[in-house]
């Protein structure tokens, strides 16, 4: 029986799993491997939640509230209204009726014993992805942003990436981002055997600083992406010099790079992509990109739908295609 190719694609959040239901479509015969994000984990009501992992499990199962891009659909509150009664926190983080599910049972197999990996694949049991679901560790990661905070000793201190995004709205300078416990993660089983039996990687259009960043800084997972044999494409997250979605701009300037989609792709560097698509509102940039020894090409990078998410992923794997700049 003939099989599509390997596509390894390390992801995180809402646009990676927009742009992973276009893949499917693109390449239906695919055996696509997803290396999720588990840096944005946190840990909530005594339940663990891991909302890369279950965003990009909902969307591709069918379960995501379409409208937001995160949680379930037809979704009720019940349970965090009454916490809210008994003065529980955090009151920033809310979490759905049918979403909760989902974290009880996650947080009953961790206790029991179970890693995450393992849970990850019995929880995607139900959902059906149609994509091989891998957490980009077993290992606890939790990004934490430092920032401006004029009342904290030395004006700064340390939050947890949940609080800065959902609770501050990114409001206050960042000023570092920094994915605790990384050091001493190893990858997932089967991160690095996906990466490296692989025909093509591609990176959606996920924050580059802690979503992809945090996968990369996995020890061993960006080593492997820079020794596969495989075309790695990248997908510019960066439209028009503002994020598509979110507010990666912000983490962006606090690890000092700039807000282009040439400046990302310089920031993942050569020695990482073989190719990058960046928007065609931002077609004067292809040059200073491929000066930089990467392939580039310059398509609609909005996904306004599946189908347009489709037409995106199709121009990734074409660029695949074209094989490794000389």
């Amino acid at each position: 029986m003939t099989t599509g190719p390997r596509i390894a694609v390390p992801a995180g959040g809402v646009g990676a799993a927009r742009f992973l239901r276009g893949l499917r479509i693109a390449a239906p015969d695919a055996q696509i491997t997803v290396i999720g994000n588990t840096a944005d984990d946190i840990t909530l009501f005594g339940l663990r939640v891991c909302p890369d992992l279950d965003t990009v499990m909902y969307t591709l199962g069918g379960g995501i509230a379409e409208d937001q891009g995160w949680g379930r659909a037809d979704e009720s509150f019940h349970v965090a209204e009454e916490l809210a009664v008994y003065g529980a926190g955090p009151d920033w983080f809310t979490l759905g009726d049918r979403d909760l599910a989902t974290h009880v049972i996650r947080t009953q197999m961790l206790s029991a014993g179970y890693p995450l990996s393992a849970v990850t694949a019995a929880l995607c049991e139900r959902w059906s992805p149609g994509v091989s679901l891998l957490p980009m560790s077993d290992d606890r990661v939790e990004t934490h942003v430092v920032i401006e905070d004029a009342g904290a000793p030395g004006g700064q201190r340390a939050v947890h990436f949940q609080e800065y995004w959902v609770r501050l709205h990114a409001r206050p300078r960042a000023i570092d981002v920094v994915p605790v416990g990384v050091e001493d993660a190893k990858p997932g089983p089967g991160v690095l055997e996906a990466i490296a039996t692989a025909d093509v990687v591609l990176l959606p259009p996920s924050n580059p600083v802690v979503s992809i960043g945090t996968i990369l800084a996995v020890p061993g997972i960006r080593a492997a992406l820079t020794d596969t044999a495989a075309p790695v494409i990248g997908v510019s997250p960066i439209v028009g010099g503002a994020p598509v979605r979110g507010m990666a701009d912000r983490l962006l300037e606090a690890i000092g790079v700039e807000s282009t989609a040439a400046a990302v792709a310089r920031h993942y560097g050569p020695e990482l992509l073989d190719g990058w698509l960046v928007d065609e509102r931002d077609g004067g940039l292809v040059d200073d990109v491929a000066a930089l020894g990467i392939a580039c090409r310059a398509v609609p990078l909005m996904m306004s739908d599946p189908q347009a998410a489709a037409q995106m992923a199709r121009a990734a794997m074409d660029l695949a295609g074209a094989g490794r700049p000389a």
